[in-house]
This record gives C-alpha cells, sequence and structure tokens, in this order.
C-alpha cells in the first residue's frame, strides 16, 4: 500500500497533466503540509497523523469560507469549499451519527454509565473503536447527549 506523500504526489502528477489548477494547488499545499509533519516527526507520517492533517486542512478551509461570506466574498469563499472538498476524498469512509450514537449507547449501557463524569471513559472507548473514520467533536457531542439523557 502506498503512503500517504505517494498518493498525493501521484494525484498531483494527475492534476498537473489534466490542467486542474485549483486541485493542484490544494495538492501542493498538502503535500507540503506532510513533508513539514514528516520533518517535525523526524519520522514517516503514518495514516491516523495524516487523516489528522486533512481534516486540519478541511476545518481550516471551512473556516476561511465562513469569514469570506461574513465579508460578501461568496466566490473566494466557494473556492475554499471546493478545495475542501478536495482533501474529503482523503479521509476514510466517515462513521454516520447513527452509527457512532448506537455504539455510545451500548457502551454506555453496558458499562452502566451516567453523567458527565464519564465522559472520559466513553470518548476513550469510541475513539479507540472508530480511530480516523469519526471526528473526535461528533463522537463528544453524542456522547455528552447520551450520558445527559442517563443522568
Amino acid at each position: 500500500m502506498a503512503t500517504p506523500q505517494e498518493r498525493i504526489e501521484t494525484d498531483v502528477k494527475t492534476a498537473l497533466k489534466s490542467g486542474d489548477r485549483e486541485r493542484l494547488a490544494t495538492l501542493r499545499l498538502l503535500l507540503a503540509d506532510l513533508k513539514n509533519e514528516r520533518i517535525r516527526r523526524r519520522d514517516e507520517v503514518d495514516e491516523a497523523g495524516f487523516v489528522a492533517l486533512v481534516r486540519k486542512g478541511i476545518k481550516q478551509r471551512q473556516e476561511a469560507a465562513e469569514q469570506y461570506r461574513r465579508g460578501g466574498r461568496e466566490e473566494s469563499a466557494a473556492r475554499e469549499e471546493r478545495e475542501a472538498d478536495v482533501l474529503a476524498a482523503y479521509l476514510p469512509q466517515q462513521a454516520g451519527e447513527e452509527e457512532i450514537r448506537a455504539a455510545v449507547e451500548s457502551f454506555v449501557a453496558a458499562e452502566g454509565l451516567a453523567g458527565p463524569a464519564a465522559l472520559g471513559r466513553v470518548m476513550k472507548e469510541m475513539l479507540g473503536r472508530f480511530g480516523a473514520r469519526a471526528d473526535g467533536a461528533t463522537v463528544n457531542r453524542v456522547a455528552r447527549e447520551v450520558l445527559e439523557g442517563r443522568s
């Protein structure tokens, strides 16, 4: 299986050949982020680190799009959203909220947990179970809702 860097380099070449400038620019930035992370770690970036970089890039672009919209710059906001979509293609298939909720409810019931004090245990279990397939913010929100309902 190709490393994240190899996958991005291959996709950069494809975007270059196809003349897709926007995709090319986005992938080059991701490649630079990946190389910087590799230097920072002094080791190759594993799959979890790569997913974290991609999520960070998506979040940055979503926040930028929101700022552009507030400033009345719809075209720039749309560009940022397209870049976020390019990056989202590199994320593993995400678990749906229903799947996360079912897992949280099952774990909470099996362990007999309730209240906000149990949030740490639930988060540790769910993030371990779902890994890169679930966003921590979504897991946290669902866990809080389930635990509040059991208080």
